[in-house]
């Protein structure tokens, strides 16, 4: 205390060889100043909790960072660090390169009447010149300060208040606060809980997962029969696809609330909207014609049928999974919300639903419900989904998803066909077998490798042999 009654010790005269009005002055200037420089620091804008994301290379590798810009050959990543790397698009895998098309072409539509970003030019923020101006008036007001004060000690706390406003300025430039909190889903999806779902069904698939996504893979062939009671028949028939490796579906671990979410009545008529935890894919209740794939007679018992490159899969929410799955989901949709069946987790009768199809349960998590009525799985996209370019609304698919691969070409309707049985021959060999005109038809097909044999036996016994091979 006795200290602190002494006269502030002038701190200019330690260096006699320098002028003492000269420093003060450098130090105003240095005091003035000083918000500016430590505002232009240099390092990463990513902030704890933010979704950093993961991209997955052909070599096997992954590397994280968030997309900053692009343009036909390659993307340039900021990483946490700060520091950006570029990858070129053919190093990426296939779904991580489509998103990859999707920002750039994004990108040069928001930029298309801007200068070029570079790397050697920093990026702006648009929130620094308010706090610029309001660091600049505080660095006067602490100049005001030093040369009027008749009591320096009053120095110290309106220091530590100048100091305290410099931290602030630094943090807030680092970490934004998102303007609608509410986007975000209150928590990451645990894989623990992805993988009791999916365990009833690990005979047909295997599912891994990193920090971004939880992986599925399958055959799209699923346990149960298929393609009988279908009364509208494209002449497809169920043939294995290969959604594993690079091409497996992918289910968002940190799913994100859309403010707008997108109705199935205009968007996703082509691709998978969800996947059942037997690995094979959901559609859009309607098909790509905008008609309710159940209710004209095109879908089988089990809610699936035949797409043109031969690959079954689900219009209708697949309820008899119940009996399997039990309480647990019997979905989940492609913007990472589970589907559960009649009933909610917890074992009371279904709560009411909104017009998404599915409501906040326990937790605030949401979650679709599978009904026995039209939208049957989704009514609209609850979380935010990345669509391709390529394929505007109403045939707009999510991406990333899972590709068939095509073995013949996709046939027409065959008017007045009703498929009345499917046998499992071998498990490279089946039979199908419909009415039409009153007569019993069949499609007997088999395969070594990729090579593929169809015969069509029609119904005076004529038979007609087709080979294929897929590529």
């Amino acid at each position: 205390m006795r200290f602190l009654r002494r006269p502030w010790p002038n701190l200019f005269y330690l260096f006699p060889t320098l002028d003492p009005n000269r420093m003060k002055k450098l130090a105003f200037i240095i005091l003035l100043f000083t918000p500016i420089i430590l505002r232009g620091h240099a390092g990463g804008h990513h902030a704890a909790g933010d979704l950093i994301k993961v991209w997955h290379l052909t070599n096997g590798q992954t590397i994280q960072g968030n997309f900053s810009f692009g343009d036909g050959n390659k993307i340039i990543l900021e990483k946490i660090q700060g520091y950006k790397v570029a990858i070129p698009l053919n190093m990426l895998q296939q779904n991580d390169r489509k998103i990859a098309k999707i920002k750039i072409a994004r990108y040069q539509q928001i930029h298309e009447n801007e200068t070029p970003f570079s790397p050697e030019i920093p990026s702006k923020n648009p929130y620094a010149l308010p706090q610029w101006i309001t660091l600049m008036l505080m660095g006067l007001l602490m100049v005001y300060i030093i040369r009027n004060a008749t009591n320096r000690l009053i120095l110290i706390p309106a220091g530590v208040t100048y100091i305290c406003l410099i931290i602030w300025a630094c943090k807030t430039d680092t970490a934004i606060t998102p303007s609608n909190p509410t986007t975000i889903s209150p928590t990451k999806t645990n894989t623990s809980f992805l993988d009791s779902a999916f365990s009833p069904y690990k005979k047909t698939v295997s599912t891994n997962f990193d920090d971004t996504y939880y992986y599925v893979n399958s055959n799209g062939m699923p346990e149960h029969n298929m393609m009988v009671g279908i009364t509208s028949w494209q002449q497809q028939v169920p043939i294995p696809q290969p959604y594993s490796g690079t091409n497996h579906w992918s289910i968002p671990l940190k799913p994100v609330y859309e403010t707008s979410p997108l109705s199935t009545k205009s968007n996703f008529m082509k691709g998978a909207v969800a996947l059942a935890v037997n690995g094979i894919p959901i559609f859009n209740a309607l098909n790509n014609r905008g008609e309710d794939s159940f209710a004209i007679g095109e879908l089988d018992q089990w809610g699936g049928h035949c797409g043109r490159a031969d690959d079954y899969h689900y219009h209708a929410a697949p309820l008899h999974l119940n009996s399997t799955s039990g309480l647990k989901p019997i979905a989940f949709a492609l913007d990472g919300f589970a589907v559960y069946g009649s009933k909610e987790p917890d074992g009371s009768a279904m709560k009411a639903l909104d017009s998404n199809h599915g409501h906040e349960g326990t937790g605030g998590v949401y979650h679709y419900h599978g009904t026995p009525d039209y939208p049957y799985v989704i009514g609209s996209m609850r979380g935010k989904v990345t669509t391709d370019p390529a394929t505007p609304a109403p045939e707009n698919q999510i991406l990333p998803q899972a590709f068939t691969s095509v073995v013949r070409p996709a046939l027409t309707a065959l008017k007045g066909a009703s498929i009345t049985n499917f046998e499992t021959i071998s498990p490279t060999s089946y039979l199908l077998t419909y009415t039409l005109n009153a007569k019993k038809y069949t499609v007997k097909y088999s395969w070594v490798n990729n090579n593929y044999t169809f015969v069509f036996t029609d119904g005076d016994g004529k038979q007609m042999t087709e080979t294929y091979v897929r590529k």
